[in-house]
């Protein structure tokens, strides 16, 4: 009884937050454009299949994907698994930490291969060049951006450095690169920072963000738990025009 209930008002919110959706797409077709919406039967029953498959997700992520990273937080930033027995009486530093970084490097890497904006947007790009940017290449270039972001992020909440350091260097590096990279690349490379905060990433990024913010001693959720979403924005735009600069390079000679 107690699921039926949250499947029932997770359904609730999800028809309260669709619905402005619908009202606006049938005022412009009907009102503005003048004209009967074409297959309305095919369009309601999608309708009807978003709501629940959103409804669904969203309670799977509040009862798997997101317990699931805090908790893996918890137990690799534990003392209890960091230092051995010999060590027990001595201080954490950031380099003890480096389970969490490659934790942090595989979710990274392996949520955004299975994300599926990107495997539109890279199967699109592919179709548009002619087969010259390769699906698996751009997939695997972002999803090593959004790996060494997430790993990036993650030593910055263990240290507690500030955030703006990191994200204006960024942004620093890949305004130097638009400049060098192919211009084919750069539209692609910027919007490939964007795909990859979607529906399978964020999740888990955002859950072990708030564990290790609430697990490691001296961080506040709210302040430093926070943030890993734009790394794994970042990054990926990084890597990919490094992709392509690397094949104009291997080209010319």
């Amino acid at each position: 009884m107690e699921l039926l209930s949250e499947i029932t008002h997770s359904l609730y919110l999800t028809v309260y937050d669709v619905l402005p959706i619908v009202l606006i797409i049938f005022f412009f077709q009907l009102l503005v454009i003048r004209r009967r919406i074409a297959n309305l039967q095919r369009v309601l029953v999608g309708f009807v299949y978003v709501v629940i498959g959103l409804s669904l997700f969203l309670l799977g992520l509040e009862k798997a994907l997101f317990p699931l990273g805090r908790i893996m937080a918890e137990q690799l930033t534990s003392p209890a698994f960091i230092l051995s027995s010999e060590q027990a009486l001595r201080s954490l530093h950031w380099q003890d930490y480096y389970w969490v970084y490659l934790f942090a490097f595989a979710i990274g890497f392996s949520t955004t291969v299975a994300e599926p904006a990107l495997i539109a947007v890279a199967i699109k790009a592919n179709q548009v060049s002619a087969g010259t940017i390769s699906v698996q290449g751009l997939r695997t270039a972002v999803a090593l951006g959004v790996a060494l972001g997430i790993s990036l992020g993650s030593y910055r909440i263990i240290t507690g450095l500030p955030l703006h350091y990191f994200i204006i260097s960024g942004y620093l590096i890949v305004v130097l690169q638009t400049f060098f990279a192919p211009r084919m690349i750069v539209p692609l490379a910027y919007d490939s920072g964007g795909v990859t905060t979607s529906t399978v990433t964020v999740p888990l990024v955002t859950a072990l963000g708030l564990g290790l913010a609430e697990s490691v001693p001296g961080r506040n959720a709210l302040i430093d738990g926070f943030g890993l979403i734009a790394f794994a924005s970042l990054f990926p735009m990084i890597t990919v025009m490094a992709y392509a600069q690397l094949a104009a390079f291997r080209a010319r000679h």
